[in-house]
């Protein structure tokens, strides 16, 4: 039995579906269709089958429909049964539209529609059997299914609608929707242009400015350094520096060759420095220092020649009139105006004050007009008057010089001060060097020899030694005893330089012919410990302070330390290290009634406003008691009175003198050097001290009352006379040596 997929699907009549003929033969008028609502009819697949050579169908030739017979309804079973393909046809037709503009189709049955006149397909179908009549029995199913009951109708479906054709694209809605998201988009780039305008403008113009922004530092202007009177010993003024841009310098042996006579500059060492180079970074420099402090005149010149790649900036330039005129006090500074050595490095951070800066737009090389500009002012540094004499200091150096020349001295010192405020009135040293070009000069040179020569300082000691018997109640101006020619501590013999032969000798003969003897048992009689109390009373064994940067504290011998032969060598001032200035400022606690006064440079600050604000007070404490101090004094005169006696040269005339002769040491890390150091310290008017000079000078040979002695009356002649001090009244004691 073939499968029910080969077997032709038959009706409800038995006949093929899809088929015209069964129906027409059994005597069923066919159904026109199209006629409910007057709407067109749609042929299918068995009208197409219908058609005949003429066009006609074979219903055509039936005649209208049989009387009496109800019309068969079509069903949606029956219409997929008949016309199988009529969705196809549907879509190739163009659907009911297709078939009303045809006019039906070709050859098939048509129908006019009242009062139109339009053509409209008539569509056949098969009738379905009445009730009541016999139909032919269908035809068994394959597959086993059980057959209709006869008696039972065909159930009724109910119509469907034929599915419509699918919808064409609409252009419409196409633009509708481009216009929307052209609209989109136009709106996001409006919202992003405000953002960047409104919103992030800051941002986007900071990037831009950090390549158009230039920096430039406006310095600080240097506090300047006065003395006493007002007179400038260092000071700044405005110069220029003249730097090149490597990248822009067209001829480098040109420019070179123009600029050498201008700056004072070798045209070789010019062209090394404009030659292209990179930075660390890898970028090229666009900055070349070729020189500074520029005279403003001279920065002039150079920028009318118009040289491509050279410019001029705003520079400052460190004057000191004086040139070598206390230069180892002053010091210099760098090129960038930071102090080096002197007072210059210690009170750097008082002179230098704050630099400024100034940043600009710049374009085209030059500044933008109306363009961002913001200037930080720069703060100017405070200036220092110093207790510094500006005349005395020049005499003192030029004295000092010329002895250190005739004794041919490698290193003197020498330092005046006023006793009565422990102010430095001059402090001098050779060798010195000019401060201007401090370059041109040894380092050597430019060391201060009153804070860091330490010496032994020999003789001069003694007075310490004997205004602590004096204090200590050991001894009184009136004291005398034997004094042998030499004395014996442990292995080392002391001797005398005017030998006493075992006579008795005074006090202020001991003094005037320096007796080392009597000085020892003098000590003797005080004691080690109460000698060392005694000089750290008087400031041995550390700085004085006085502002000087590097300052020597010399060094005291611990008594742990003391041998048999330190007995003999430390009252006599050996075996003690000390600064010229140490031993100055010693002697001022003498002169000012035993009262020692702190040695200080400073007088006073004067800040950038003008105001001025003195120095701190300085350290005081006692010492001796005035009497004592007194007593001490007038022992002292003996070394300028008494015949033969080691100061004579250091007498002032028409005043009182009292003072002390000393040949010591000098020590370098501790160790003795070849030489010896001559050292005179005096006061005048002796009566009523008003300032205390100290001189030493280390040379090949020659006593402080040879080397020393006449450079002191020198300056302390000049000093009285500078500061109009009177003569003494009165003339000095007369002494016995050998009561």
């Amino acid at each position: 039995m073939p499968s029910r997929s080969d077997e032709p699907r038959r009706d409800a009549t038995g006949s093929r579906r899809g088929s015209s003929r069964g129906a027409s033969d059994r005597g069923v008028p066919p159904r026109v269709t199209g006629e409910r609502g007057d709407e067109p009819g749609i042929g299918g697949i068995s009208d197409a089958r219908a058609y005949t050579p003429r066009g006609r169908t074979i219903r055509e030739g039936g005649g209208a429909p049989a009387a009496g017979r109800a019309e068969q309804r079509r069903t949606p079973r029956s219409s997929r049964s008949q016309d199988p393909f009529r969705p196809a046809l549907q879509v190739l037709d163009g659907g009911r539209a297709a078939a009303t503009r045809a006019g039906g189709r070709p050859g098939g049955p048509t129908r006019r529609d009242g009062g139109t006149g339009r053509a409209t397909v008539v569509r056949t179908v098969t009738a379905r059997t009445p009730r009541g009549e016999a139909a032919e029995p269908p035809r068994r199913r394959v597959g086993g299914r059980d057959p209709r009951r006869e008696d039972r109708a065909a159930p009724r479906r109910p119509a469907r609608k034929p599915p419509r054709p699918p919808r064409l694209a609409d252009p419409v809605r196409r633009l509708r929707l481009g216009t929307a998201l052209v609209m989109v988009m136009f709106v996001a780039i409006g919202i992003r242009l405000v953002v960047l305008q409104a919103v992030d403008t800051p941002a986007y113009a900071d990037g831009g400015m950090a390549d158009r922004l230039r920096t430039v530092q406006l310095p600080a202007p240097r506090g300047a350094i006065y003395d006493r009177g007002g007179a400038a010993l260092a000071h700044s003024v405005e110069a220029r520096y003249v730097y090149a841009d490597p990248t822009r310098v067209e001829d480098i042996e040109s420019t070179a060759r123009t600029l050498s006579p201008l700056l004072g500059i070798p045209a070789s060492e010019l062209t090394e420095k404009m030659r292209p180079r990179k930075r660390i970074n890898g970028v090229d420099s666009r900055f070349e220092y070729l020189a500074r402090g520029v005279d403003i005149d001279r920065a002039r010149e150079i920028m009318k020649l118009e040289l491509p790649g050279i410019y001029t900036q705003r520079d400052e330039r460190r004057e000191v009139p004086g040139g070598d005129l206390a230069a180892n006090l002053i010091g210099f500074t760098s090129i960038d105006m930071a102090g080096l050595e002197g007072l210059e490095a210690r009170y750097d951070d008082l002179l230098h004050g704050e630099d400024g800066e100034r940043t600009f737009e710049i374009g085209l090389g030059a500044p933008i007009p109306g363009g961002y500009s913001r200037t930080t002012p720069a703060k100017p540094g405070s200036s220092m008057v110093l207790t510094i004499d500006r005349d005395l200091q020049f005499m003192c150096q030029r004295i000092l010089s010329e002895q250190a020349r005739a004794a041919q001295a490698s290193t003197a010192a020498a330092i005046v001060l006023d006793v009565r405020t422990g102010e430095v009135l001059a402090q001098a040293s050779e060798p010195t060097y000019n401060a201007a070009r401090p370059q041109l000069s040894d380092p050597t040179d430019r060391e201060d020899a009153a804070t860091s020569f330490v010496v032994d300082p020999g003789s001069v000691h003694k007075a310490i030694t004997f205004g602590a018997a004096l204090q200590e109640g050991v001894i009184t101006p009136d004291t005398s005893f034997p004094v042998s020619n030499a004395i014996r501590k442990g292995d080392t013999w002391f001797p005398d330089t005017h030998f006493a032969n075992g006579r008795r000798m005074s006090v202020a003969g001991m003094m005037a012919y320096s007796s080392n003897v009597g000085t020892i048992q003098i000590a003797d009689k005080l004691g080690p410990e109460r000698l060392i109390d005694y000089q750290r009373r008087f400031g041995l064994g550390k700085p004085t302070g006085v502002g000087m940067p590097g300052e020597a504290s010399g060094r005291l011998l611990p008594l742990s330390e003391w041998s048999d032969s330190s007995h003999g060598s430390v009252p006599i001032g050996h075996s003690v290290d000390a600064t010229p200035l140490q031993m100055a400022a010693a002697y001022a606690a003498i002169a000012n009634d035993g009262t020692y006064i702190q040695p200080h440079l400073v007088k006073e600050t004067i800040d950038p406003q003008g105001n001025r604000t003195p120095a701190e007070p300085p350290a005081t404490r006692p010492v001796l008691s005035p009497d004592n101090a007194k007593a001490l004094r007038t022992i002292m005169e003996a070394v300028t009175t008494v015949e033969n006696a080691t100061g004579l040269a250091a007498a002032v005339p028409g005043y009182r003198v009292a003072g002390k002769t000393g040949t010591g040491w000098r020590l370098v890390d501790g160790k003795k050097q070849p030489g010896d150091v001559a050292s005179f310290i005096g006061m005048a008017p002796a009566e009523n001290p008003r300032y205390v000079i100290a001189v030493f000078v280390h040379s090949p040979s020659g006593g402080g009352g040879k080397v020393a002695a006449p450079a002191f009356r020198d300056m302390m002649t000049f000093t009285l006379r500078h500061f109009k001090v009177p003569p003494s009244s009165e003339a000095p004691p007369k002494f016995t040596v050998f009561p």
